[in-house]
């Protein structure tokens, strides 16, 4: 994979103004769920969970499916529904703004903040 921008509040911000190109956006997700690619580009999912990895042999494009979102959507904690409010004070896009396509970054970005909360919590066991 590409070299990624750091998850930071910046970064997350140009997933959701749309400032970070969707490829780049699709590896973070698969860097985080556990997917890996070799040098001659063959996927290594070995370090991605089961129900994941069973759904998807190889990652997803985030951006373009659906059924992939939905599966992101249910993954996070209800406990952490709302980061997008509580960490960024995201209120949301305006009824105009609305499409599939914005839907699915939010999507990303509060998986992404919900996935470093959760890294956070098993640390500090």
């Amino acid at each position: 994979m590409p070299d990624l921008p750091p998850l930071t509040e910046a970064t997350f911000w140009d997933i959701l103004e749309e400032r970070l190109p969707d490829a780049a956006l699709n590896a973070l997700l698969w860097q985080c769920l556990g997917y890996r690619q070799d040098a001659s580009g063959a996927w290594d999912n070995s370090g991605v969970e089961p129900s994941w990895r069973n759904d998807y042999p190889e990652p997803p494009d985030f951006i373009d499916s659906r059924p992939a979102t939905v599966k992101l959507t249910r993954s996070i904690p209800a406990a952490d529904k709302q980061l997008l409010k509580e960490q960024l004070g995201f209120g949301g896009y305006q009824v105009s703004e609305l499409n599939p396509r914005r839907t699915r970054r939010a999507t990303a970005v509060n998986w992404l903040l919900s996935h470093l909360r959760r890294g956070r919590r098993e640390s500090t066991r």
